[in-house]
């Protein structure tokens, strides 16, 4: 589907990601970003991960938004009223098909599956329900990456996390507490999640940024 209508939204990089062993590594196809606070920068650090995917990798790279965030990343590209990934799972009476979700971006170098306008009621995911749509999109793209809830803040949060490749938990700069994130880390372990890394966002330079990349 084309997405030309969409909104433009910068990109803005998180201050550090090592992406090198993520792209070498053929297990790693299926990444779910959390944080232990609301606020950290989830989206951002989202989207950062998809485009430098796309640049350093040469096959597909798919963005999903599974957030329930009232802005969302769907909400913050204006596809909030296409649909997307809660209609592909929960939508029972007419599930679209996935080919009819996914959007092209024209100012984006990856595909961009939206969280969807199914209204949820009482519902909860569950792996049953998550696992062949994981599987379908891991078939179809090199990388597919997450945008998720903070871990405490949604239920579907840890559903996800233990389904996935590989769990990227991002820490904000000089605001989270590294015990906050010690135990964010911990819980998502004890659920059966693999944390493979995490993303430093929103990191202050003391001293101008070209010397630190010198350093």
């Amino acid at each position: 589907m084309d997405g030309s209508t969409t909104k433009s939204l910068t990109i803005a990089n998180p201050s550090e990601s090592n992406l090198t062993s993520t792209v070498l590594d053929l297990d790693l196809r299926v990444l779910f970003l959390t944080a232990a606070n609301s606020g950290d920068g989830i989206s951002t650090s989202a989207l950062a991960l998809a485009r430098q995917l796309s640049e350093m990798s040469s096959g597909r790279v798919l963005l999903v938004d599974a957030s329930q965030s009232a802005n969302n990343l769907s909400h913050q590209l204006g596809v909030q009223k296409e649909r997307g990934f809660r209609d592909l799972l929960f939508n029972q009476d007419n599930a679209p098909r996935l080919e009819d979700c996914i959007l092209e971006v024209s100012t984006l170098p990856f595909h961009v599956l939206p969280n969807g306008r199914h209204i949820r009621g009482a519902e909860h995911l569950t792996p049953e329900q998550l696992r062949p749509l994981l599987k379908q999109l891991a078939e179809q793209y090199r990388f597919v990456v997450i945008d998720g809830d903070p871990v405490y803040s949604a239920a579907d949060t840890l559903v996800i996390a233990t389904l996935v490749d590989g769990v990227v938990l991002v820490v904000r700069a000089e605001d989270t507490r590294w015990e906050v994130a010690q135990a964010a880390t911990q819980r998502l372990s004890q659920a059966g999640a693999k944390v493979v890394g995490s993303v430093f966002n929103g990191r202050k330079y003391y001293m101008p940024k070209w010397l630190y990349n010198n350093l």
